[in-house]
């Protein structure tokens, strides 16, 4: 039932077949399926599964915490509720005591953050529990999930106190690539061509939520319509939603990721700053990491430049369709993307998000030039005169300059095109004085017209189709 997620779920299984007790995190976005793994793939080694409640207060988490441990085992049923976490994690202990098989046992503690109320030592109990009694078994699995970015990252995964280091994995979970979108629309048994599920990741990305709602029977346009924009519409108001639950004063998030979505390109932290005309303090370098663990925002490495030229570019999907298109059109009901959609506004503004899909897919790309087993670093490179959003670096001698095209037929380099791909050869030839060749490649939706241009400066010519390989 699984679509993807290969790397993950083999990792689980390394996990549940170890001589020894491991301790997993998974975090991610909400609705990106973190439960829904986890279920699939541990549901046979269950033994105890707590899901905490939202906005609800220690007395709520602790008599949810009781009814889950009677569920699990009757010898329980007579047993008095906790009064504190110190009695319910014996009362745990307990339960495992009793459990005969020698088999790995799974404990799955769902929405770890809302359970660790404040002033309710839920954390530090949690920490002893591992520390003292799980570490001298070898037969339990714990895994702790949440979709509360800035506690999984701050308090779970960067612990400086009782979990330091003793996090045995830890599972960023992303929303779906194409070829994953791809397969997942498959099993709903709608069958897209690459063009229209490429216009559909850039209005709503990847996450699985938001791919379970589209209707078989419906074009892109009429799903993107009823999902964004009618009255009713289940992603209305789903930007202010992800961002409240995923951030503690998210205000701070919001302000970064607007800011992102007004520049064309990738821009520096010193840049993004002056935007965001916030200090450079604590506040917003916090701000700024979650983002970039929750994938929000992807950073990319300079060609051959200090860490301080490192870009930051929005890779959030429906934030950035949110932010054009939906924000400013709230309330106007059914027919509206279908009349906006084939305007020039948003064909330029596909042009910029088709980049950021290209930049999520360096992997596919690398494989259709064949060069996948080739070691090759991936960076951005400008100047006051050109900038190239991908560079590849290989090994074998060669750098391969990326120019992604977003056009709904074949693409043709004309005079002005061909002077500015001519321009960014010459700018970074001399910038960079490189001695590797330089190859510039070409990908588009629907491929290159060859002309006089094109036979001249293109050395590979690639079309949205290979975005769609497994990874």
């Amino acid at each position: 039932m699984v679509v993807g997620r290969k790397r993950e779920i083999k990792i689980l299984n390394k996990m549940l077949a170890s001589n020894s007790s491991e301790l997993i995190a998974i975090f991610g976005r909400r609705r990106v399926g973190k439960t829904f793994l986890i279920r699939e793939v541990y549901k046979e080694h269950f033994v105890f599964e707590l899901t905490g409640l939202h906005n609800g207060n220690q007395h709520d988490q602790l008599q949810n915490f009781h009814t889950q441990i009677k569920f699990s085992s009757r010898r329980f049923e007579h047993s008095k509720k906790p009064r504190n976490w110190p009695d319910a994690f014996q009362l745990l202990e307990d339960y495992l005591n009793g459990l005969k098989s020698r088999k790995k046992k799974v404990i799955f503690i769902d929405e770890f953050p809302w359970i660790a109320t404040e002033r309710s030592k839920f954390l530090m109990m949690f920490e002893h529990f591992w520390n003292t009694y799980c570490t001298n078994r070898g037969d339990l699995v714990v895994v702790v999930c949440g979709s509360a970015a800035s506690f999984m990252v701050n308090k779970i995964i960067k612990n400086r106190g009782g979990l330091h280091n003793r996090l045995s994995q830890k599972i960023r979970l992303l929303p779906f690539n194409l070829n994953e979108v791809q397969e997942f629309l498959l099993r709903k048994n709608i069958k897209l061509n690459h063009y229209d599920i490429l216009q559909l990741y850039m209005a709503i990305g990847g996450v699985p939520h938001y791919l379970n709602q589209i209707n078989r029977g419906e074009s892109v346009a009429q799903n993107i319509d009823r999902l964004c924009f009618e009255n009713n519409g289940s992603l209305v108001y789903e930007f202010d939603e992800v961002f409240k639950s995923l951030f503690k004063n998210s205000d701070i998030h919001e302000t970064i990721v607007k800011a992102l979505s007004k520049t064309k390109k990738g821009v520096t932290r010193k840049k993004l700053l002056e935007l965001c005309k916030l200090g450079s303090g604590g506040v917003f370098t916090k701000a700024l990491d979650e983002l970039t663990e929750s994938g929000f925002v992807a950073q990319y490495a300079p060609f051959g430049k200090l860490k301080k030229d490192t870009l930051f570019r929005l890779a959030d999907e429906f934030s950035l369709f949110y932010l054009k298109f939906m924000k400013s059109n709230k309330g106007q009901g059914a027919g509206t993307w279908t009349k906006m959609f084939p305007k020039q506004t948003y064909k330029i503004w596909c042009g910029l998000v088709f980049e950021t899909i290209c930049l999520k897919h360096a992997t596919q790309i690398k494989k259709e030039l064949g060069i996948a087993k080739i070691y090759s670093i991936n960076s951005s490179w400008q100047n006051e005169k050109a900038q190239v959003d991908l560079v590849i670096d290989r090994d074998d001698g060669i750098i391969n300059l990326c120019e992604m095209k977003y056009y709904n037929e074949m693409f043709a380099i004309n005079t002005p095109e061909y002077n500015n791909i001519k321009n960014k050869i010459v700018q970074f030839g001399e910038a960079t004085k490189t001695r590797k060749n330089v190859f510039v490649t070409m990908l588009t939706t629907y491929g290159l017209a060859e002309n006089a241009n094109s036979l001249e400066l293109i050395v590979n010519n690639l079309t949205m189709d290979c975005l769609f390989e497994a990874d």
